[in-house]
Formats: structure tokens, sequence, C-alpha cells
């Protein structure tokens, strides 16, 4: 199959290698010259597990290329996916400009029957509007066909080889047929292919990201009121997580939820819903609970050292928004490292992945360590913020001794408490 990828960013990336790896012919097409430059020469401009490999053997094997040239990929190509940006007005809504400025791109180059799938993002009725455009702009038959994307970040590629379900939002059996072809390499372990019509589909993508930040700021609260009755929330995460009915994923008490789906996807729900007069009374919950979750953590630090930080230096181990990748768009660091600066404080930051992506946001701001230990050294307490697999059985006696006072606030809950208090440490964490 000749597949276009019209966007070159995270979700088009992932999934141009990928189709590629399949044996179909890619060229992903970007408007960034100098990306594309980079691409070629197998330079990934993001941070994700595999996917360094997978374009690099895939450009080698001339099934994977980049382009600036839509019309050239448009003509060369029978399937063309949009996987451009989708992000978040100021109301809430996901802003359709570049979706539509592609659409129109697209049918002024088409020469034949394409399908056109919306891989990004994007709210209910936005096919219809895709479709408008190109009936508008070519006299050539077509089908727009929704397909959200489900990766996890940190482990996109593998998702997107051995996916749960593929959805396919068609209203019509030539494209469906077409979009069958496409994923069939990637299912045959049994995995399901769902068809729907468009509009539930681009419901699903938004309804699932939704129900899982449900689930994050559920136990967030849970563990807020275990702090106040003396419970523990992770041996209540254990006792509901058994249940085969509730699952043990995203039930981790914790800074709530960040990364470019959830908070816009959330909030993009919650304007369909205002926009059609329906009161989104959870999911606003919801997206509450997860902004209040770091005010919550600053103020566990505020309560021991009061408003007034400019005397203190805090180590912080973890900037992206969750581990394996370098991801901090609406990083719970961001806004706690924002907080603190105001109050006077000093930070020195370290992350495995991110550090490049902090220095563009922060700057000379803060400091940043070559490494963990060296973020401890002169610091007044550790502030443990991302997860990452290093930070999980550190040196705990090398800690004690860089840090001025032993002292940790961990908003990930990865250590023992028990242990942290008979090693001399005073140990701060969600839900205990």
């Amino acid at each position: 199959m000749n597949i276009a990828v019209i966007g070159a960013g995270y979700v088009g990336l992932v999934a141009g290698a990928c189709f590629a790896d399949m044996g179909n012919n890619v060229i992903c097409v970007d408007n960034n010259e100098e990306k594309l430059l980079k691409l070629e020469k197998g330079l990934i401009p993001i941070y994700e597990p595999g996917l360094e490999e997978l374009v690099k053997a895939n450009v080698n094997e001339n099934r994977l290329s980049f382009s600036s040239n839509l019309d050239y990929a448009v003509k060369k190509s029978d399937v063309c996916f949009i996987a451009v940006g989708t992000p978040q007005g100021e109301d809430g809504s996901a802003d359709l400009q570049y979706v539509l400025t592609v659409a129109k791109q697209i049918a002024l180059s088409m020469d034949g029957y394409k399908v056109i799938v919306d891989k990004s993002t994007v709210p209910v009725g936005t096919a219809e509007k895709v479709a408008e455009i190109i009936k508008e702009n070519s006299k050539y038959d077509f089908d727009v066909v929704s397909n959200p994307e489900f990766l996890k970040q940190g482990n996109a590629v593998d998702d997107f080889l051995s996916p749960d379900r593929v959805v396919i939002g068609s209203n019509s059996d030539k494209a469906t047929v077409i979009m069958q072809e496409i994923y069939a390499p990637f299912l045959r372990t049994g995995n399901r292919v769902i068809v729907m019509d468009v509009k539930s589909a681009e419901m699903t993508k938004y309804a699932a990201n939704s129900f899982l930040a449900t689930k994050i700021s559920f136990m967030n609260e849970i563990a807020n009121l275990c702090e106040k009755v003396g419970a523990d929330a992770d041996m209540v995460r254990v006792g509901i997580s058994t249940d085969s009915r509730i699952g043990n994923k995203f039930l981790f008490p914790g800074l709530g939820y960040g990364g470019s789906c959830f908070p816009k996807d959330v909030k993009a729900l919650i304007k369909t819903g205002s926009d059609n007069g329906v009161d989104m009374s959870i999911i606003s919950a919801v997206d509450k609970t997860n902004k209040s979750q770091r005010k919550l953590f600053i103020e566990k630090i505020t309560k021991k050292y009061g408003n007034d930080l400019s005397n203190k230096t805090f180590a912080l181990w973890g900037l992206s928004f969750k581990p394996q990748t370098d991801d901090m768009r609406e990083a719970p660091s961001v806004t706690i490292i924002s907080e603190l600066l105001k109050m006077g404080a000093k930070i020195q930051a370290y992350d495995p992945k991110a550090m490049e992506i902090a220095k563009a946001i922060f700057k000379d701001k803060i400091t940043y360590a070559k490494n963990s230990y060296e973020a401890l050294v002169g610091a007044d307490a550790l502030l443990l913020l991302t997860e990452w697999r290093e930070f999980r059985r550190p040196d705990m006696e090398k800690i004690k001794n860089l840090l001025k006072t032993p002292v940790i606030f961990d908003g990930r809950n990865q250590y023992n408490p028990i242990r942290m208090e008979q090693m001399g440490f005073e140990y701060i964490c969600i839900g205990k």
C-alpha cells in the first residue's frame, strides 16, 4: 500500500515508521525543513524507545521517506493520514485549523480516489468538515475515515505494532476494506478491529482518554482522604484493583496526569458537552481534581518550610510528565517548579531524557545537574516527581549524605515509608 502521513510529529512519525515496517511505502510530510533533514539522517526529534531504530531501518530499506512536498505525496499515495496537531484553544476546544488546512491541500492535489484518514485527535463532526472542504476543492471520489490512535508515550512503538484494538470509523464499505487491509499485518494474533460509524470513532478517543483520566483523579481523591483518616492509599489501591471489574491500571496516587493527550482531551470533551447542552459534571470534576493535586503537593512543602523559600534549595528528580519520554507538556514538574520559584526557592533538577526540553522552558532560572546525585548536593530536600526506573532503587545512604537534611517529598510513592523512617529520613508522600 502507498501511504502518505501528513505531520511528522509524535503520532505521525510513529505511525509512518510502523506502517513502513509492515512493507508499505510511506511518505511522511512535514513543513519543517530542519526536522526533515534530521529525520533523513536518522536523528529523531523526540525520545521514544525503539523509534530511532525503526526509522533508520525503514529509511535504509527505502520504505520510509520524508518530504515537504505534500502535492507529490498525495499523488503517490492511495491513503492519506492526517496527523497534524490539534492544539487546545482558549475555551478548551480543539483548534482544527491545521487539520482543515491539510484537508484543502489534499483536495487540491488529488488525482483519483483517495481515503483520507483523521489520525489526529479531533472532536465529533470533524470528518464532516474535512469532507465538505474536499468536496469544494476536488472533483475526485474520496472517503473520510476516523482512525484514532491509542498510543502510550514511552511504549508507542509496541502499542502500534501490537495494538489492543484498532478503531475504524467509516461510513463506506470500500474505505473499510482498505483500512482493514492496512492493519491486517498488525493483528495476526487475533487483536480486534472495531468498525463503527465515523462520529462514534471520533467520540471513542475522547471517551477512552477521559475515562483513564477519571481513574487517576478518583484514586488521587481517595489518597487525599486516606491521609486525613489514617488509611494507606497503596493498600486501598491493591484492595480495589484486584477486582476484575476495576483492574489495576491508572490507579496509582500521585501528582495527577499530564502530557499532550489527557489534559487536552478532557477539556475538549467538556467543551463539546457545553456546545451541545450536556453538563459534563464528572469530567469537569476530573479536571479540577487534577489541577488541585499539584497544589496539594506544594502545600506539603510550604507546610514544612513556610511560604518564604528564599533560603531553600530543592533537588528535583524527574521533569517529564511520565517515564520513558522527554515530553514536558502539562507535566507536574512545570507547575511545581514555577510555584517554587515564585516563592524564592532554588531548584537543582535532573531527568534522564528531558533536560534539553527543560532548558528551553526554564532557561537559567534553575540549575541542571549532570546526574541524579549531583542534583542533591547542598539541597534542603529531594522532590521526586517522575518515577523513572533509575530512581526506584537509589543509594539511600548517599542521598542522605549529600542532602543538607534527610527530607524527601515523594510525589510518586516510590519508597517504603517504614524503611525510610528507620533510615532516618523524613518522608512525605501521597495518601499515607
